[in-house]
């Protein structure tokens, strides 16, 4: 008997349903975003138990329309763990947290992921989940409810697409 659950590896068509619904939410996340510079963190819980993170530094401008990816291999392992997180077969929670860089203190709002989309989070569980472990630095950031992102369904992707 194994000392973990196994994953059971989801459907090609569930994975490019999800695929479609984590570029469509990492373009709405990027423009709730706005101008700045982000770092934004995916924690993700999967059912062998095991946690996985992602992370990726953003710059974003709107006046010219610009999106600088720091390191193009961070952002490509975010993607796939949204991807994952998205789908939901191999992951029990998760939650995606973008800190802005400003002054005087940082930003942060972020959103959990639940029933295949990002829905923002209070800002008492946002608090909750930025608060370091015991010994770690602490970096205070001001937190803020994340915007709701309009939620396109798999149809609505699939008939844009065609």
């Amino acid at each position: 008997m194994p000392a973990r659950p196994q994953l059971i590896r989801p459907d090609d068509d569930a994975i490019a349903a999800a695929m479609s619904r984590a570029l469509t939410a990492l373009a709405l996340v990027i423009v709730a975003l706005g101008d700045g510079e982000h770092t934004v963190n995916l924690v993700a819980e999967r059912t062998d138990d095991t946690v996985v993170r992602g992370q990726a530094d953003l710059s974003i401008g709107t006046d010219p329309v610009r999106l600088t990816v720091l390191d193009e291999t961070d952002y490509a392992v975010l993607r796939t763990l949204l991807v994952f997180a998205l789908e939901g077969s191999t992951v029990r929670g998760a939650v995606l947290i973008a800190t802005t860089a400003a002054e005087p203190h940082p930003r942060a709002c972020g959103w959990t992921i639940r029933g295949g989309w990002l829905h923002p989070m209070d800002t008492a569980q946002l608090q909750q989940a930025l608060t370091p472990c015991p010994g770690a630095p602490a970096v205070r950031r001001e937190v803020y409810r994340a915007p709701a992102l309009p939620h396109i369904t798999d149809t609505e992707e699939e008939s844009r697409h065609s």
